[in-house]
């Protein structure tokens, strides 16, 4: 048998790829969109890719099984379970609960796993010619390490009402299922530490069976599904707002997109007159670079690991836009957009220095300048960080402002103080200031060295309603 894990660290996502040595076939579970990873894969191990499968309709990625399957011809090989409204609206090779599939020697046995959605399942492999037990599980969004899948998406992100309590009780019989696996079988789920899918994921690739039922939080309700369901819901993270565009396109028919695209350079000319039409320009350069000059109106989404995600959270699918990125990294750019279908990229530009617009700097604080400000009535202080950020412990004295939702919560900012935001380490606090600058804001102030910096260098935090005072 050959295995490999495909890990997309920028929204932690896990695919695979296992296949037959002897009969040169393979399956590939749950693959990302630029789908030549795979192809790589294929060519460099002499085999074909025969089969493609997926745990279910994604909502944090726009699945590559298309553009794969029309790169290779291999068939797709969807659930069919979930009810009506669950179904994939394109040709596929259905599965149910007991399904089998044959690559070559390798048995993939279908297990029905509801709970994360209605139509969740997994892929218990067993490598036949070597036993007759089972080896691995690939879990999609049902098991993670040291986590479950959160049923709330549905509602949350897709607007789907009633769908989360029915999701918890669904995933608590799906876990008596996992339970009754051996032990030893390997567990190999489709996120780690960073997705949004879960609140508490672990950061190793994988885990057993038997571990999991030892030292998950959600096996410790045996005989309480209340309990459980109380706890699986409380604190998830805000799920990103592209979360629900991504459940409708990979469920439906849509354009496929089989080559990674080369992104056209801009001239100044270009970027001018984009501007002038209103065109969103991207800068990705890192914050402090921003920050010490950028173009009025831009936006600031650091080209990192969380780059998709943030992008998903502030631009649309209809509108284009252009980016303020380097040669070397405007191919990783393009990747990253395009595993979550932001591809209208007009094209892009390095320099800001050369477009002939007087660039604005941000006003960003010291730890002393922030505690001069601190100690006035004059500001109000802004926490952009998630809620459950928040409550675990902030600044005395701040508002919680999650960061994905700060356009739609401009009203709750008094302009006439200074308005003064931070996050965990600067990040999204740089995304911040970006967005009110964009919208009129020009009392701003931006503590970029955020509760990492406050709590490194002892000061007091407060927690819910209690103040705690580091030791």
């Amino acid at each position: 048998m050959f295995f490999q894990h495909i890990y997309d660290k920028s929204l932690a996502q896990g695919s695979y790829f296992i296949g037959c040595q002897k009969a040169g076939v393979a399956m590939v579970i749950d693959p990302k969109r630029d789908v030549d990873t795979y192809l790589e894969i294929a060519r460099q191990n002499s085999m074909q890719i025969t089969h493609i499968a997926e745990t279910h309709i994604h909502a944090d990625f726009l699945s590559g099984a298309r553009e794969l399957a029309a790169i290779t011809g291999a068939g797709m090989y969807l659930s069919d379970e979930g009810g009506p409204d669950w179904q994939y609206a394109f040709d596929h090779i259905g599965l149910k609960d007991g399904s089998i599939i044959k690559v070559g020697n390798l048995k993939f046995e279908v297990l029905h796993t509801p709970g994360h959605t209605p139509e969740s399942i997994s892929f218990l492999l067993t490598d036949t010619p070597a036993s007759s037990a089972p080896v691995m599980l690939f879990t999609g969004d049902f098991v993670f390490v040291g986590d479950i899948g959160r049923p709330d998406l549905l509602e949350k992100a897709a607007g789907l009402k009633g769908t989360m309590d029915t999701g918890a009780r669904q995933m608590y019989q799906s876990l008596q299922k996992f339970e009754q696996l051996p032990d030893y079988v390997q567990v190999w789920p489709g996120h780690g530490a960073g997705s949004a899918c879960g609140k508490a994921l672990g950061a190793v690739a994988s885990t057993t069976v038997g571990y999991e039922k030892i030292r998950n939080w959600a096996f410790q309700y045996p005989t309480d599904p209340e309990g459980f369901s109380e706890s699986l819901l409380a604190d998830q993270p805000e799920p990103p707002k592209y979360f629900a565009m991504m459940k409708m396109l990979n469920k439906t028919d849509r354009p496929l997109l089989t080559t990674v695209p080369e992104q056209r350079k801009l001239t100044t000319e270009q970027v001018l007159e984009g501007l002038a039409a209103g065109i969103k320009l991207i800068d990705t350069r890192n914050k402090a670079d921003f920050a010490a000059g950028y173009v009025p109106g831009s936006l600031n989404v650091q080209g990192n690991n969380s780059f998709a995600t943030w992008m998903g959270w502030f631009l649309n699918y209809q509108e284009p836009f252009m980016l303020v990125a380097e040669d070397t990294q405007i191919e990783d750019l393009t990747r990253k957009l395009m595993r979550i279908g932001l591809d209208n990229v007009l094209g892009y530009i390095n320099d800001v220095n050369n477009l002939g617009i007087e660039l604005e700097v941000s006003h960003v604080l010291t730890i002393d300048e922030f505690r001069n400000m601190a100690s006035t009535d004059d500001i109000q202080l802004i926490d952009l960080r998630g809620a459950s950020e928040y409550k675990s412990g902030h600044i005395p004295g701040a508002e919680n402002v999650f960061i994905g939702t700060l356009p739609q919560n401009l009203d709750k900012l008094n302009k006439d103080k200074e308005v003064v935001i931070y996050c965990q380490g600067g990040d999204r606090a740089a995304i911040g200031y970006s967005i009110l600058k964009k919208n009129g804001f020009e009392r701003i102030s931006n503590y970029s060295g955020g509760m990492n910096e406050w709590v490194k260098t002892g000061n007091t935090v407060a927690i819910e309603e209690t103040i705690v005072n580091p030791v």
